[in-house]
């Protein structure tokens, strides 16, 4: 009697072929009854990466010189900094990073003096993650600033700035001071364990201090394993185009980037999208 086939040493795992549409951790494996050691090391490597990305300094002298190149920039980008001194008082009192400094407002405040209106000013802030904003402020902004240059309507741009220890609030108050229409705030975001380098896009209306959050629309996850520049580009030029026709941001202003059946106004010959309601 011919003995019975053993069981396979190596079970293939069908969760495995999902690997390939996420970064999420799905399909580890195990041996024995533990996971696999390479994915162990794998996951405490991400969480090491993700504090990391919460605690290393944004090296400003660097991304300024890296911003002044990349845009052609006339002038250095103004260094602010919030009202939290360090890092260990930015992360245990958020609303010290919402407000500038008494120093860098005088600064601001200086720096704005002649009154002139603009049309955007784009603050890039550290944020949770230092290394979003160092590694993908520059290419976002290169695509920006060429749609800007090419768009058949003027943009006025206020001088950029540079914030450290802050958050996305801030650029509510640093927009109001310049005397800019629109304000976009370019910060880190809080890591998660596959993406210490996401940055996010905070878009408002008429800045001015003490706005909530359903003033501002957000475009995040900008990173080059999660939504590309040129794309994040594209999605926030057509935000900010519907806010300066509207007067409006926040919940009141819907990304249309996405859609794609629209309906006719015969008698306006406008266009808008049936899925928004009026």
């Amino acid at each position: 009697m011919a003995d019975k086939p053993s069981s396979p040493i190596v079970v293939e795992n069908p969760w495995e072929r999902l690997n390939a549409f996420t970064d999420a951790r799905i399909g580890l494996g195990r041996a024995g009854v533990s996971l696999p050691t390479n994915k162990l090391l794998a996951f405490q490597l991400a969480h090491a990466q993700a504090q990391d990305a919460v605690h290393c300094p944004l090296e400003v002298e660097t991304l300024a010189k890296a911003l002044t190149e990349a845009l052609d920039l006339s002038k250095a980008p103004l260094r602010l900094h919030s009202y939290a001194q360090d890092r260990a008082m930015y992360l245990q009192r958020p609303d010290y990073g919402r407000r500038l400094n008494d120093e860098t407002r005088e600064y601001l405040q200086q720096a704005a003096e002649s009154q002139q209106r603009y049309d955007l000013a784009v603050v890039v802030v550290d944020g949770l993650s230092a290394l979003a904003v160092q590694q993908n402020s520059a290419p976002f902004l290169s695509a920006l600033y060429q749609m800007l240059n090419s768009d058949a309507a003027d943009w006025t741009l206020a001088p950029l700035t540079l914030v450290e220890q802050g958050r996305v609030a801030i650029g509510d108050e640093i927009g109001a001071l310049l005397n800019a229409d629109a304000v976009l705030v370019m910060i880190g975001e809080r890591p998660g364990l596959s993406s210490p380098d996401s940055l996010g896009l905070y878009m408002t209306w008429a800045p001015e201090p003490g706005l909530k959050d359903d003033r501002r629309n957000c475009i995040s996850n900008v990173r080059p394993a999660g939504l590309q520049v040129e794309e994040a580009a594209r999605r926030f030029f057509l935000l900010l185009k519907e806010a300066r026709q509207l007067k409006l941001s926040g919940v009141q202003l819907k990304d249309r980037s996405e859609d794609d059946v629209l309906e006719g106004d015969s008698a306006s010959g406008s266009t808008r999208n049936f899925l928004v309601a009026d």
